[in-house]
């Protein structure tokens, strides 16, 4: 159902975005450069609503479910890097299980998420990875959270996320993603191109769900390149 309502701005790029879909619950609209749909803004929730959300996920970190859920970026993150590296487990919930199983392999890495563990002295610090597993979604300002988890990245650092992208295939009115209401802006794959190309990251790699945001320096390009 599309509705009839005043154009907004998307909160990533700033380009012009046009109502898209509404229901008896949201109003969403779709951005005409990067593609991405997000929430009407008059309809953000609260941080009680978003609380209240995220105490009913699974948050069991010793579940073999969950745990396998998260396996694609714990096993990137084992790949790319070492115990000796630094990683940044953010928004990491009531069950930080990716830091869990990587704390077990003796991975040095720590936690952040603004309503379970806000230690704001852990955001002061660099990071050679990010890990941002299902909560790129949540972001009210995508754009400003992106730029914070740049500027917190090592040369040669990596940022792995998981989340549902959207594309014009999908039935939105159906598709079950949109009906968290604290998913407030969907991704398209060109969004993630636009937040490469403006944010100057070098790289991105899209793997189903898990996108990886990449910095190469000069230096490693060569080296790769050899």
């Amino acid at each position: 159902m599309l509705i009839n309502s005043n154009k907004e701005k998307c909160p990533l790029c700033k380009s012009r975005s046009n109502p898209f879909y509404k229901d008896k619950r949201c109003s969403y609209f779709k951005c005409t450069n990067c593609m991405s749909v997000f929430l009407d803004r008059k309809q953000l929730p609260d941080s009680e609503t978003e609380m209240k959300r995220y105490l009913e996920h699974n948050n069991d970190v010793n579940d073999p479910g969950y745990q396998k859920f998260v396996s694609p970026i714990v096993s990137s993150v084992l790949n790319d890097f070492t115990k000796k590296d630094y990683g940044l487990d953010y928004g990491a919930g009531p069950g930080p299980v990716v830091a869990k199983l990587l704390k077990e392999k003796n991975f040095q890495i720590e936690v952040y998420d603004p309503f379970f563990h806000d230690d704001k002295k852990v955001l002061a610090k660099k990071y050679n990875y990010i890990i941002c597993c299902e909560v790129i979604e949540h972001f009210h300002h995508p754009k400003k959270e992106f730029e914070k988890l740049k500027n917190m990245l090592l040369p040669n650092g990596k940022i792995y996320c998981m989340t549902d992208l959207y594309d014009e295939e999908i039935d939105f009115r159906n598709w079950y993603y949109k009906n968290d209401q604290t998913h407030v802006f969907i991704y398209h794959e060109k969004a993630l191109e636009w937040i490469k190309g403006n944010l100057n990251f070098t790289g991105i790699n899209v793997d189903d769900r898990l996108i990886t945001f990449s910095i190469i320096t000069d230096h490693m390009k060569k080296v790769s390149d050899e």
